[in-house]
């Protein structure tokens, strides 16, 4: 049974629950958490496999409880934690689901990485409480499904990525005001200038140094190979019911223009600032209202110049299976998911080179049954098949 009393929480402060709280989103998130202390409060934290960091950050913010979804490690946690008493400790992928619904919790915060953020990110609506998004996978996966629940339920869905919050931004007080199209952009990642050849020989370590963000191991080699702006052009297009041929993907290395929207008018919205996450993800939890943020400030007169260019979809494949992806639609985008974490992860063990990180979700993609008008179950028995035929197929070579 998950804690619903509300003794060990201050309920003039927003009560949030962090899936994910030891990567880069939660570290982060809790960052903006201590800055403003007056407001907010976290009431869950959330990790997979990182126990002794999840028990460290229990520590330090003192929620009413924790939950580490490997339950391998619920003894070590306990342990951790032991002499805290008043942080409850609990483990599994039901704990997760029950946790998002609990009374006190009013915002969500849904940072876990990959699919396995969809299905406690599904319960947090259905609990109708507000969800600050971060894990864009439960938009790839299942956008159809998730807009319909958020629509069914009456709930608040903010982006946190980057992108989509400086869209969102721009977005804010234009009411009806038609947008002719969404201008994403990218930085290019490490590899912008490489050549075929080149690409063939990189390491997970050269892919691993993001040339402006600091974000975790996955979504890094993601940015690399472009799958990352694949996926939030699906994003976006869910979020803003913008079709896919009118968001234009952009490189833009400075990563100082974080996204924008072009109106029927054609004039252009756009937020600038430095690469800092924190600044959406504390927008994601004050809307409307903007609150103070320390940190560095954008200097124009240091940026001296803003380049952009267009990306080359037949060096980097892993963006044009992505648009292929969602002009099929159906299961096909969680198909594409699947078979993107198995290779991205076989990548970063040396077990295939970058390009063949393509390879294997192409294949993936024409091997898996495909679906036109999936359901939650479909999307499930659709992530399990892709999977086993992704690793086949990594096996294999």
């Amino acid at each position: 049974m998950m804690v619903t009393s509300k003794d060990k929480t201050d309920m003039n402060k927003q009560q949030i629950c962090i899936l994910g709280s030891t990567g880069s989103i939660g570290t982060q998130a809790l960052d903006v958490i201590a800055q403003h202390s007056d407001l907010y409060e976290a009431y869950c934290l959330t990790a997979n496999n990182s126990v002794e960091k999840l028990a460290e950050q229990a520590r330090r913010f003192n929620p009413a409880c924790v939950v580490i979804a490997n339950e391998a490690h619920y003894d070590r946690l306990t342990e951790l934690l032991s002499d805290r008493p008043d942080i409850k400790v609990y483990a599994g992928a039901e704990a997760l689901n029950q946790v998002v619904e609990a009374d006190p919790v009013n915002i969500v915060l849904a940072s876990m990485v990959g699919f396995s953020g969809l299905v406690p990110t599904i319960h947090a609506i259905k609990a109708g409480k507000k969800i600050a998004l971060a894990n864009k996978e439960t938009l790839v996966v299942a956008g159809e499904l998730m807009l319909k629940l958020v629509q069914q339920y009456h709930v608040d869905l903010l982006p946190v990525d980057s992108e989509h919050s400086a869209i969102f931004q721009s977005l804010v007080g234009e009411n009806m005001n038609e947008v002719e199209r969404i201008l994403l952009t990218c930085s290019g990642g490490p590899f912008r200038n490489f050549t075929h050849e080149q690409l063939k020989t990189v390491t997970a370590a050269e892919a691993l140094k993001h040339p402006t963000w600091d974000m975790g191991a996955k979504i890094t080699i993601d940015s690399a190979t472009l799958m990352n702006k694949g996926f939030e052009v699906m994003e976006a297009k869910w979020l803003f019911g913008v079709p896919a041929d009118r968001i234009q993907v952009l490189i833009h290395p400075q990563s100082i223009v974080h996204s924008g929207v072009e109106f029927k008018d054609g004039a252009v919205k756009a937020q600038l600032g430095v690469p800092d996450m924190r600044l959406p993800i504390q927008y994601a939890f004050s809307y409307p209202q903007r609150l103070p943020l320390k940190g560095e400030r954008l200097d124009l007169f240091k940026a001296r110049s803003l380049e952009f260019f267009e990306p080359d979809i037949n060096k980097f494949k892993c963006l044009a299976l992505a648009y292929e992806a969602i002009s099929r639609g159906g299961n096909m985008p969680c198909i594409l998911n699947a078979a993107n974490e198995v290779a991205n992860a076989a990548f970063r063990r040396n077990e295939c080179t970058f390009p063949g990180m393509a390879e294997i979700i192409e294949k993936t993609m024409q091997q898996t049954a495909f679906d036109n008008n999936p359901d939650l179950d479909v999307y499930l028995q659709t992530d399990r098949e892709a999977r086993e035929i992704a690793t086949r197929i990594v096996n294999n070579k």
